[in-house]
Parts: C-alpha cells; structure tokens; sequence
C-alpha cells in the first residue's frame, strides 16, 4: 500500500475529467475514503510524544523526514475507539499547507472514481463531518471533511478564514456592486467564506456546495438575454466536490462560448505544483490555497473591480 500511495505520481489523472483517486482505508468498521491529492505517504505506526493540554484529537507530534506533525486520533474523533480493533497505519497528508498524520485502523488501496458516483451526505445527525458518500458494488465509502477536522486541532486556519484586510470605503462601496457565486461543498468551509466575504463588502454572494448545482445555475444564467457579466461577477470554486469537481466545472466554463469569459479562481485546500498546474490547464484566472482569504479577496478584486 505504501509504494502505491508514494509511486501515485505515476498515475496522474488529466485536468478536468471529473474523475479523482481515493485512498480507501478502515476505521472501525465503516470504511472511508481520503482524496489521493492530499496523501503524501503511508507509514506504520511510529513512536508518538504527547504533548500538555493538546486537542483530544491528538495522541501527540511525531517526526518524518525531518519534519514535526501532530497525529490526529480518527477512531477517537469518529467514536470508533472503543470497537476493539487495533490502530496501525498513519496517512500523512498535507492540507492548507499544513503537514497531519491520521491514525487508522488500516489502508487498503487506490480506486479511481468519477465525482458522479459521490453523493453528498444525508442531513442527519453528526453528518456534517461526512462531505460525501462513494457507492460501490458491494459497499459504501465515506469521504471526511478533513479541513474540518484539522480546523478543529488549529484554530489558526479559521482565524486566517476570517481575518478581513482593512479596506477603504471607496473598495467597499464598488464591492457592493459585484455579485460573486461560490462552489463549495463543505458546509463550515462555505459557511465562514461567506460570512467572511459579506464583511470585506461583497454583499451579493452565492453558494451552491457542488460543481454541479453551480453549472445548473450558470446555464439558467447564461440563457437569459441580459449579459452574464451582470448576473455574475466571479465565481469561486473548490476543487473536490461531490457530483463535480472544481477542475472539471472549470473545463465546461471555458468551452461555453457565452461563459467563456467568466473569472474563475480556485480557492482550494489542495493548491500544490501538480494541482496548479491542471488549474492553468483548464484556465484558471488565479489559485488561492485555503485558509488564505486575504488572498483570495486581494485576487476578486484584481479580477472584479
């Protein structure tokens, strides 16, 4: 499993096909699923420091290759710890530019899947921490809102979500004019990104939380006979997203001969040199990596005003 997860730049999907690869892995006895893009490697279980008043997520920091991470319990966060099953491989991700290891009980492999099969969770209780649910042939795969879970053990990248840049009222004032939709999937991720745009003064925003519904609305926009710069501004989007992904919403915008010309910047967790290379190939106007909002509003700006 190792040498698949670390050799997974050899298999390297084409920009915009709708497709991504998952790293299957077992907590308890749900199975669940971790986007390839974010994994950089799988280990097994290394010796652990704990840490004084650390997140009760986190048994503690460990080192790899030189570089110092937390690792975050996941039987413990989903309430699987007590199932009797033993914790033995560690996936080391890397999300908002921020290095975490994740305890599992076990990973077992790659699927390449198309964001089609992926459904966006039920409303239920404690749902919110499920982004999405993968059916297969004889079983289900859960994919975790990981940003939410990091966010919860580093309050910096919500502070960083929310930390508006000081604006004149002339700024302001032309802000109010722009009308920005948003494509997002994760309900805190959405949630703060408004609120947040609503405070610099982009009053007129709105959310869809999948690609999908986000093409549904541009489409119904696209056809009325006003043109779509005054319905539209700027559209942001996330990369994963059940139905359809950022990339691939991206791709359709660009070959639409009315869309085409729409401004659309990618505000994603998973902003690395191989993910922002198949942004420019679909033609991004610009890649901002979560948390990084003053960034993001900077670029709307330059995009918008």
């Amino acid at each position: 499993m190792n040498d698949a997860v670390t050799g997974k730049k050899g298999i390297l999907l084409e920009s915009g096909t709708n497709e991504f690869e998952i790293v299957e892995f077992a907590v308890g006895n749900v199975n669940y699923g971790i986007n390839v893009a974010k994994v950089r490697e799988v280990i097994n279980l290394v010796p652990i420091t704990k840490m004084p008043n650390s997140h009760p997520y986190v048994d503690g920091v460990f080192t790899l290759r030189g570089r110092l991470m937390p690792l975050i319990n996941l039987p413990r966060c989903l309430g699987a710890e007590d199932n009797g099953s033993t914790a033995n491989n560690i996936i080391v991700s890397e999300l908002n530019n921020y290095f975490v290891g994740f305890l599992v009980n076990e990973v077992s492999r790659i699927h390449r899947i198309s964001w089609t099969a992926m459904e966006p969770a039920p409303n239920i209780s404690d749902s919110d921490m499920i982004v999405g649910i993968i059916k297969m042939a004889e079983k289900l795969v859960l994919l975790l809102d990981f940003e939410k879970i990091v966010a919860e053990i580093n309050p910096e990248i919500n502070v960083k979500l929310t930390n508006v840049p000081r604006s004149s009222d002339d700024v302001k004032a032309k802000r109010k004019t722009k009308k920005i939709m948003i494509a997002e999937d994760s309900h805190m991720l959405r949630d703060l990104l408004v609120d947040t745009l609503h405070e610099a003064g982009y009053l007129n925003v709105i959310a869809y939380n999948d690609g999908k519904a986000a093409w549904d609305a541009l489409k119904i926009l696209s056809k009325s006979e006003s043109p779509l710069d005054e319905k539209i501004s700027i559209l942001i989007t996330d990369i994963e997203m059940p139905q359809m992904d950022g990339h691939h919403l991206l791709k359709l915008i660009r070959e639409d001969q009315v869309m085409n010309k729409l401004p659309v910047v990618i505000f994603s967790s998973l902003i690395n040199e191989e993910m922002r290379r198949k942004g420019e190939a679909v033609g991004a106007d610009g890649q901002v990596s979560k948390p990084e909002i003053a960034q993001l509003i900077d670029l709307i700006d330059t995009k918008s005003l």
